[in-house]
């Protein structure tokens, strides 16, 4: 099997999970706990539960947060090249879940706004692996630059590539036109209805996934409760209905799941429908889980 490489965020989540009804600006009672996160560093955790040969490249803290997320992305079995952030704290992010398993995200990125090409490990980048680059990596300023070199150098060696379209609010900010053309050299693209919405305009996913495919080889949506979508240029589009779920505990690394079960069986040139099928079946596990990532 084809190694992965992620390139991304590295997180320590604190996850609020309401008990009842958001009271504004009063109190409510929730339980409060602490996991590892980051969109990227959730996907590589999440790759390597699964039995995949994943290494994960990201920028910590020189902080108990930082080595505690260190040894716990290596008890997954990851190959973590972090770098070590003399000044900048271990990212933090805020999950206020409701008591529906909604989640919004306050997030501080620290080190990992400071990513830089310097910091990607050259024997990570050999032909016949793929590339996968965190979207919240492509939206920092900071780590911008790291993530595109990642890109070209994934290019130069003959590796193939994808992305996620990361969130849709940080998208909305940075404008659709940007990412596409920051992206552009990934054959595949990750991204949910309302981030696809944010990138073409079109509300309508086949829709969305159409105009995509024209800067994308290769293209999912995922489509929440509704399962996953999957369109390449010339081919009619693949969907795949969501497995049944009694109930949602926590939306938190649902996507990044999905990306985790989908790249495997997409490498291994499994048909689409069993690819999404298998980043649904993901996905669905990591809804049943309070925290991003699979239970270690």
């Amino acid at each position: 099997m084809a190694r992965i490489v992620v390139i991304g965020d590295l997180m320590t989540d604190t996850v609020a999970h309401a008990m009842l009804p958001l009271a504004r600006g009063s109190d409510t009672p929730a339980t409060v706990t602490m996991h590892g996160g980051g969109s990227g560093a959730n996907i590589a955790a999440w790759l390597a539960a699964d039995g995949a040969d994943v290494a994960f490249v990201g920028r910590r803290g020189a902080d108990i947060a930082g080595r505690n997320r260190d040894m716990e992305l290596m008890g997954y079995g990851v190959d973590a090249r972090l770098v070590m952030d003399p000044e900048r704290p271990t990212g933090t992010c805020v999950v206020m879940v409701t008591h529906k398993g909604e989640g919004t995200m306050l997030s501080d990125p620290g080190a990992n706004a400071a990513l830089s090409p310097d910091d990607l490990p050259h024997d990570l980048f050999i032909p016949g692996a793929h590339l996968h680059v965190s979207g919240y990596t492509l939206l920092s300023e900071g780590a911008r630059s790291a993530a595109l070199a990642a890109l070209d150098f994934s290019r130069r060696t003959g590796m193939s590539a994808s992305v996620d379209a990361a969130s849709a609010a940080p998208l909305e900010r940075e404008g659709a036109e940007p990412f596409l053309e920051l992206s552009s050299n990934a054959v595949l693209l990750f991204c949910n209805a309302a981030q696809a919405k944010v990138l073409t305009g079109r509300d309508d996913p086949e829709a969305a996934a159409r105009v995509l495919t024209a800067w994308y080889p290769q293209v999912v949506i995922k489509l929440g409760t509704e399962g996953a979508l999957f369109y390449a240029n010339g081919r009619p589009p693949v969907r795949v209905p969501a497995p049944p779920l009694d109930r949602v505990v926590d939306g938190t690394g649902a996507g990044d799941a999905f990306i985790a079960g989908f790249l495997p069986a997409w490498l291994d040139k499994k048909p689409p429908g069993e690819a999404l099928g298998s980043g649904c079946r993901l996905a669905a596990h990591a809804l049943n889980l309070i925290g991003a990532r699979p239970v270690l």
